[in-house]
């Protein structure tokens, strides 16, 4: 490594299944001095494993992907290693995503189309100790808060999606069936039927065409 980079470099450890975006966010963040990203993990259970041994300031981190997702990943993270801060990348903005993340102990939220600067500026922030919300996120979760404090409710479910329920029902819209779902998640396929069961129910749908339209209205798909 170039003596000349910065001896304060930001460690960054890059969690996310597809390795195409891997691949481009590393190139995006090698153009920064103070950032060095010092390993990648394809999903939760990896980068688990990972992070004991690489020790990253910060983990940025995919919620949907196989074997444990994003949630359980970073709540088991900010656990056992509290000085690992975890910086959510996703494609999903809606509010039980958001909330649930937070909850389980992430320090920021970044949406996959962002810009360079802003993502790399949201490392800068949660390695600094603060919060980052993506401001369009920010608005949006200010903007429900307000609906609920003012008794108006939304087009969402009465009830939030869990991230295992959200990652059911995209499999489900992107056309797998219960028992290829089960397999792919290392679940067995009486607990993805469950899951699936306790998704439409909570957002009243009643088959897959309507799976369908909700993951496409919803942006959880796309005709792409």
């Amino acid at each position: 490594m170039n003596a000349a980079r910065s001896r304060k470099q930001i460690k960054v450890l890059l969690v996310d299944d597809h390795a195409i975006l891997r691949e481009g966010v590393h190139a995006l963040l090698a153009r920064e001095p103070d950032i060095l990203v010092v390993g990648e993990a394809a999903d939760g259970q990896e980068a688990l494993e990972q992070v004991p041994r690489l020790k990253p300031d910060v983990v940025i981190m995919d919620i949907v992907m196989p074997r444990m997702n994003g949630l359980e990943a970073t709540r088991l993270i900010t656990e056992r290693h509290p000085e690992s801060r975890v910086l959510i990348l996703s494609m999903y903005d809606d509010h039980e995503y958001v909330v649930q993340i937070i909850q389980a102990g992430a320090s920021g939220y970044v949406l996959k189309r962002v810009v360079t600067e802003d993502l790399v500026r949201a490392i800068r922030e949660v390695y600094a100790g603060e919060s980052f919300l993506y401001p369009p996120i920010a608005a949006k979760l200010i903007g429900d808060y307000l609906r609920v404090t003012k008794g108006e409710r939304g087009d969402g479910p009465g009830e939030p999606l869990t991230a295992r329920e959200r990652e059911v029902l995209k499999l489900i819209a992107d056309g797998h069936t219960n028992q290829a779902i089960a397999e792919q998640l290392g679940l067995s396929r009486k607990t993805v039927d469950s899951h699936r069961a306790n998704a439409m129910r909570k957002l009243d749908l009643h088959d897959v065409t309507e799976v369908v339209k909700y993951a496409l209205r919803t942006g959880m798909i796309t005709l792409d």
